[in-house]
């Protein structure tokens, strides 16, 4: 071996330790690590699930609100990463009067939570208080992902509260064999899992998740991080996506049942056979303005689920706009604040131009939820049924900062 050789390679390894001891330094001096970079303020709460309000930015302020509902799986945080990553942020500046669903983290006493008492139940609750809250009759609605499934089945079935639409890879047609988690969701016995495990671990969907892509889920980003732990912002920035990544609260029994067998199964949602507290819901009832963003390379949430969209609603004002990202890059990618963003808040600004039906906004008031029973699904509890009390708050003076 040449001398030269060896100079070149005590070179390189005096290179990578100094890189790897900055790296280690970088690590150590991290003590916590923020997300949710804009802020907030809690103006209702109940049981486990609070509502965000970010005050509008923009001189000109959109005069309908707009309600973000997001899934179930994950934190709405994604979407307010941090200061230079924040779809939130984005909207804000443009003048959008901001709300945004936290649900909150299931613990065992909530299994017996149904996608009624999410989408009928919280989601009605919440969307009548911004409609108070801001006097108006309608507002304007944005479900992300499971979320935007939500959103959906709620506009089918309320149509009268929802001004305007936003779909942001929401899962509207299960059946395709495009991605492994339809793939598997087919034969899934949800039955055994829920009367096994009750509530689904938030650990047990992650390990799922990352097998969707394991060598860029598990072995790719590390090996990137490992380029770059000199630099102190790129180690925030993974640390921050690992937060979110592995942030997953458990999800309750009876709602992932019945999301699993109807739809992901079943597909009755597109099929108009969805049953949510005894009426079906219709797409066809869906008549207000739709965006409907998807991304062209989700592997989460396939293009075939979400491009559907305009072919099944009664709605014939309906914008489709694709973007050649994945799932997590709608939300934190350069594309994301620079395209993805002013398209939802251009939309959403010309949409609700007209506001004849807002006014002087109401000064909320402390409410407190009707006692609803939930009746467990089937196979669980054999028909017994489970009664709650919820106590719904509206904060009037000093609202705790989030």
């Amino acid at each position: 071996m040449s001398d030269n050789v060896i100079e070149v390679m005590a070179k390189e390894s005096a290179r990578v330790q100094q890189k790897l001891l900055k790296g280690l330094q970088n690590v150590l001096q991290v003590k916590d690590v923020e997300t949710g970079a804009t802020p907030k303020e809690t103006v209702y709460q109940e049981d486990k699930v609070k509502l965000y309000h970010y005050r509008p930015a923009g001189k000109s302020i959109v005069p309908v609100p707009l309600l973000v509902v997001y899934a179930l799986v994950n934190r709405q945080y994604m979407m307010d990463l941090q200061q230079d990553r924040s779809l939130f942020r984005k909207l804000l500046e443009a003048g959008i009067d901001l709300y945004v669903i936290d649900w909150g983290y299931p613990s065992k006493m909530d299994k017996y939570l149904t996608m009624e008492d999410y989408i009928l139940g919280y989601l009605d609750n919440i969307v009548n208080f911004v409609r108070e809250r801001t006097g108006n009759d309608k507002i304007n609605v944005m479900g992300v992902c499971q979320g935007g499934t939500f959103a959906f089945i709620y506009s089918a079935l309320l149509p009268q509260k929802v001004r305007n639409l936003v779909l942001m890879v929401a899962p509207i047609d299960f059946d395709t064999r495009d991605g492994l988690l339809n793939v598997w969701s087919k034969v899934m016995d949800a039955d055994l899992m829920v009367d096994v495990m009750g509530n689904i671990p938030g650990e047990f969907m992650n390990l799922g998740f990352l097998w969707l892509k394991p060598f860029q889920l598990i072995l790719d980003k590390y090996v990137g991080l490992l380029d770059n732990i000199d630099d102190p912002d790129v180690v925030q920035n993974f640390l921050r996506m690992e937060k979110w990544i592995f942030d997953s609260p458990d999800q309750a029994g009876e709602t992932i049942r019945k999301f699993v067998k109807d739809l992901y199964q079943e597909n009755k949602l597109i099929k108009g056979e969805l049953i949510l507290g005894g009426r079906r819901v219709d797409p066809r009832k869906i008549t207000m303005p739709i965006l409907n963003i998807y991304g062209e390379q989700d592997h989460l949430v396939p293009p075939h689920c979400s491009c559907c969209v305009e072919k099944v609603v009664g709605s014939k004002d309906v914008t489709t706009k694709a973007f050649p990202l994945g799932h997590i890059g709608m939300y934190v990618s350069s594309r994301s604040q620079n395209d993805i963003a002013p398209t939802v808040s251009r939309w959403l600004t010309a949409k609700s131009a007209v506001a004849p039906e807002a006014g002087k906004a109401i000064r909320p008031q402390r409410i407190v939820s009707r006692t609803r029973p939930q009746t467990a699904g089937k196979g669980t509890t054999r028909g017994t049924k489970q009664k709650s009390r919820r106590r719904a708050t509206a904060f009037e003076a000093s609202p705790s900062e989030e």
